[in-house]
C-alpha cells in the first residue's frame, strides 16, 4: 500500500487568497445561494454530529475531526477480493425503535474490506453494511443494493458510513452532509439489504481518496457486494439478488462497476443498476465544473489521479502556480460543503502557471489525455440491465456525455432504459441543475431497481435513443 497519509490539520490555506479579485458582495451572494440550493435539495437531516470511536496513537484528525482507529489500515490483507479485514457495529445517526424490539430501519455493522486499486495492487476500503428490519416480500431471497455514494469530498471526514453515524459533521471548517441515507433508507424500508462503499481512501486513512478514478470506484462497489455476504447477522446468501445504486459520483461507480462486473466480478448476481448524471467522460465534465459551485472538485481530481500515477505529479507541479498548488493542498482534506464556500465559483486560470483553464492544458498534454480517455466509461457491455438518467439542464455532469454513455451501451447491445428529465434552467452553475434531477426522479429509480430485484425484467427502449432528448 501506499505510505500513510499525514495527519490532516485544520490548517488550510486562507480561502479568499485563492479566489482573485471577485466582488466580494456578489461572490458571497453566489456562495450562499449555492450552499442554500444544495441543501434544499438534499434534504439531509441535521442530526447532531461528532466523530466518535477509540482514537488509537495513529489517529488522523482531519479538520478538527478525529477519524476512528478503525479507519485505520493494517500492514496486511487477506489475498481475495472482498474479505472482511475489521468490522464493528455502527450506531445509525437516524434510528427509532420497532414494535418488535428490533431498531429501525435496521442494524448497521461498520466495515473494512479488501479491494484491488487502479495499479492492480491490494487496498482497504471501509463501508457499511445495514441489515433491515424489514422483511423482504419480493421474489427470492433478500436482495442487496450497493450503494455508490455523489460526491462527499477528499477528507476523510467526509467517509459515507460516517454520514451514516452522523448525518451531519461540523468540525474546524469543515462541513459534511449525508445525502444519500435518503435512498439507503428507502431501500431498507422495503426489506432490501444495503450495503455503502467510501471507495478507495476517502474514511481509510493510507492514501488520498481517488475521486472519480472509474476502476478503484468500480472495484470497490463490487467488493462491497462481495463482503455483505460474510457480515455476522446478514441474511443474505449466494443467490441473492444484487443493484447497484448511484447520482453523480455514486452514478460514475455504479456505471463503471456495471460494466466491469462481468469480468471482475461473476459471483455477484447482480439484477440491475441506476446510474444517475453519471460523469462517464471526465475531459468533458471537468469544463462543467470549471468556473461552477463544485470547482473544488477539480483538485479532488487532480490529486487522486497523480497519486494513482506519480509520474503526473511533474506535469501538475509544471502548470500550477503557487495559488493552484495551495488549492490542491487544501482542497485534499474538504467535504463538499467546504468546497463549496472555500472555492466555489473560482476558474482553473487562477490555479495555472499559463492562466489558461485546465481544459487547455489537457488538449495540451497528451499524457493527461491519455489518462482520462483510460477513465471513460462506456466502452465494456453490461451484463444486466443499466437505467441511465440525465437532466437535460445539467451543467455540472453534463447531460451530453451521460446521455453518450446509454448510446455507447446501446451499440454494444446492452440492456438500457435511458430516461432525460426535463426540468426548466434553475440557476446556472450552482448545483440546482445537477441535484433537481435527484430529488425528482429518486421515486423512479429505485422502483425500478426494486422490479429488477423482484426477478422482473426490463425492457430496452434504446429505440428510441435517435429521438431521445
Amino acid at each position: 500500500m501506499s505510505p500513510r497519509k499525514t495527519t490532516r490539520s485544520s490548517s488550510t490555506v486562507n480561502a479568499p487568497h485563492l479566489h482573485g479579485t471577485r466582488r466580494p458582495g456578489r461572490r458571497t451572494g453566489r456562495l450562499l445561494a449555492a450552499s442554500v440550493a444544495a441543501a434544499a435539495c438534499l434534504g439531509a437531516a441535521t442530526v447532531p454530529a461528532s466523530a466518535s470511536g477509540a482514537a488509537g496513537p495513529e489517529s488522523v484528525v482531519s479538520r478538527g475531526v478525529t477519524i476512528p482507529a478503525f479507519y485505520n489500515p493494517p500492514a496486511q490483507l487477506p489475498s481475495a477480493d472482498g474479505s472482511l479485514v475489521r468490522t464493528e457495529p455502527l450506531p445509525l445517526g437516524v434510528s427509532l425503535p420497532g414494535l418488535d424490539g428490533r431498531q429501525l430501519p435496521g442494524t448497521a455493522t461498520r466495515l473494512m474490506y479488501k479491494s484491488t486499486d487502479a495499479n492492480g495492487a491490494p487496498v482497504a476500503v471501509t463501508g457499511a453494511y445495514i441489515e433491515p428490519s424489514a422483511a423482504w416480500k419480493g421474489d427470492g431471497p433478500r436482495p442487496l443494493v450497493a450503494l455508490a455514494s455523489g460526491t462527499m469530498g477528499q477528507g476523510d471526514q467526509c467517509a459515507p458510513s460516517l454520514s451514516l453515524q452522523n448525518p451531519l459533521t461540523i468540525g474546524e471548517g469543515t462541513v459534511s452532509i449525508g445525502y444519500d441515507n435518503i435512498a439507503a433508507y428507502r431501500f431498507l424500508a422495503a426489506g432490501a439489504a444495503v450495503v455503502v462503499t467510501d471507495y478507495v481512501g476517502l474514511g481509510a486513512t493510507d492514501r488520498l481518496h481517488t475521486y472519480v478514478n472509474r476502476l478503484d470506484e468500480g472495484h470497490a462497489l463490487l467488493d462491497a457486494a462481495r463482503a455483505a455476504r460474510s457480515v455476522a447477522g446478514s441474511s443474505l446468501t449466494s443467490s441473492s439478488r444484487v443493484g447497484l445504486y448511484g447520482y453523480s459520483q455514486g452514478g460514475g461507480a455504479a456505471a463503471s462497476a456495471a460494466e466491469l462486473q462481468p469480468s471482475y466480478a461473476p459471483d455477484v448476481n447482480l439484477a440491475g443498476a441506476y446510474a444517475g448524471a453519471p460523469p462517464a467522460d471526465l475531459t468533458e465534465v471537468m469544463k462543467g465544473i470549471d468556473g461552477s459551485a463544485l470547482a473544488g472538485a477539480l483538485g479532488w481530481s487532480i490529486n487522486g489521479f497523480a497519486q494513482t500515477d506519480p509520474s503526473l505529479k511533474v506535469i501538475v507541479d509544471a502548470n500550477t502556480n503557487d495559488v493552484g498548488k495551495a488549492a490542491l493542498k487544501d482542497t485534499s482534506t474538504m467535504c463538499v460543503g467546504d468546497a463549496i464556500l472555500g472555492h466555489g465559483f473560482t476558474s482553473s486560470k487562477k490555479w495555472t502557471a499559463s492562466g489558461k483553464p485546465i481544459a487547455d492544458i489537457i488538449a495540451a498534454e497528451p499524457k493527461l489525455q491519455e489518462i482520462l480517455a483510460q477513465q471513460r466509461i462506456g466502452t465494456l457491455k453490461p451484463a444486466a440491465p443499466v437505467r441511465v438518467v440525465t437532466g437535460v439542464q445539467d451543467d455540472i455532469v453534463g447531460h451530453a456525455q451521460a446521455r453518450q454513455l446509454a448510446v455507447d451501451w446501446c451499440r454494444k447491445g446492452a440492456n438500457v432504459t435511458y430516461e432525460a428529465v426535463l426540468l426548466p434552467n434553475l440557476g446556472d452553475k450552482i448545483l440546482t441543475n445537477h441535484l433537481a434531477p435527484l430529488l425528482t426522479d429518486q421515486g423512479s429509480a429505485i422502483s425500478w431497481l426494486t422490479d429488477r430485484l423482484s426477478g422482473r425484467k426490463a425492457t430496452s427502449n434504446c429505440w428510441s435513443m435517435p429521438v431521445q432528448p
